[in-house]
């Protein structure tokens, strides 16, 4: 199928080979190589997410991929999704479009979000939200604040226009997700105060443990934090339960990066109620190797991994589970998560964390975040329309 094309040589072709499945995994470099900001991502990391011989979501959605062409030229990718798994829980005929980045034209971004409708619309859908790439529990929203902050592991770049370019082809916003950038100086450290001055085991926390992240035993603390995470974030603005096989192909692709440190699960008489989750940021080891390493790339990036030579990291979940939110003690677990975590943060070499995404709209997460960074330092924005021109 070729999308109708608003001028005579770009058009929009599905991706059927392997060779054209290479060029729609690697695109972003291509199109983005030389813009402020920008640095390419390791076409190992992306072939994960997207190959679909590696990214477990195909084994529950139907995706597309289509490649935007000038000429002979690729100037621009999208995915049009159709998670099942996210069509039940909403009970809504809702597709995704993800993986969108092209050269920042009208003509180019409208003639691949057309692309992705027509499909969506074949398959019976109602409705196309994203971007995601390609799973909300995966890389989330369009970057339209913070182009020019230095790049965190699992979150999108984007150049400035391409919001704007999507807006103009009849996309509404619906929910913007916010990051923000808490140094860790010895003042902020001081300043991150629980309410009460609380801790773990003590007094009216009597009943509260923390477990640790266990390599021996990370199969089965994954599904717990799963179990919580689900859990947790049930309630909020384009959730889809994570699936096991999920979990399990994210700490496969983890596990190289994570330390005891990294994980906070909070118990509450044994019961997990509470987790957090950091993870270093990928970019401090491999940003200046660019997206296909030589072979003595290699092993620089397997010598900085061996050292540990991050200097930021994000906490990529956080999150309460249901029955206590809304609760006096839900409301202090997550301040006591991210307390347990700064106290362990001493031991390892980081500057900085990012905490985020945070939904705009989840007031409570929102205003702990500013108690200690009054604003984000990025934004992404998620957008909706009817499949229908």
């Amino acid at each position: 199928m070729t999308s109708p094309a608003p001028q005579d040589d770009l058009v929009v072709r599905p991706v059927t080979t392997r060779a054209h499945l290479k060029l729609f995994i690697t695109l972003p470099r291509r199109i983005y190589a030389g813009m402020p900001g920008f640095v390419p991502p390791l076409d190992m990391e992306q072939n994960d997410l997207l190959n679909p011989k590696k990214a477990a979501i195909f084994r529950h959605a139907s995706i597309r991929y289509f490649l935007a062409w000038r000429g002979d030229t690729p100037v621009g990718r999208i995915a049009a999704i159709v998670d099942h798994r996210a069509i039940e829980f909403w009970g809504e005929k809702t597709g995704s479009f993800g993986a969108l980045d092209a050269v920042p034209e009208a003509s180019v971004v409208a003639a691949l979000l057309s692309a992705a409708r027509h499909w969506l619309r074949l398959q019976g859908m109602d409705r196309v939200r994203g971007p995601v790439t390609l799973s909300g529990n995966g890389e989330s929203g369009l970057m339209i604040e913070g182009q020019d902050q230095p790049l965190m592991i699992a979150m999108p770049w984007h150049p400035k226009l391409l919001g704007q370019l999507v807006e103009g082809a009849g996309y509404e916003r619906s929910e913007d997700l916010l990051s923000y950038r808490f140094d860790l100086t010895e003042e902020n450290r001081a300043n991150f105060r629980v309410p009460g001055d609380l801790k773990i085991g003590e007094g009216r926390l009597g009943s509260i443990s923390v477990t640790r992240l266990s390599k021996k035993q990370i199969a089965a603390q994954g599904e717990v934090l799963r179990t919580l995470y689900n859990d947790a974030w049930s309630g909020k603005y384009n959730f889809v339960p994570l699936q096991d096989y999920e979990m399990k192909a994210m700490i496969n692709q983890l596990k190289p990066l994570l330390r005891p440190e990294h994980y906070v699960q909070i118990d509450q008489d044994g019961e997990p109620v509470a987790m957090a989750l950091v993870v270093p940021n990928l970019y401090d080891i491999a940003g200046d190797l660019g997206g296909d390493p030589t072979p003595l790339g290699w092993i620089k990036l397997a010598a900085r991994l061996g050292l540990h030579r991050f200097h930021s990291a994000r906490v990529i979940l956080l999150g309460v589970t249901r029955k206590l939110q809304g609760t006096m003690l839900g409301s202090l677990l997550p301040s006591l998560a991210i307390s347990e975590l700064l106290r362990r943060g001493r031991s390892l070499p980081y500057s900085w964390v990012e905490l985020g995404w945070i939904q705009e709209s989840d007031t409570r997460m929102k205003n702990l975040a500013e108690a200690v960074v009054p604003h984000p330092y990025k934004r992404y924005r998620l957008y909706e329309r009817s499949v229908q021109d």
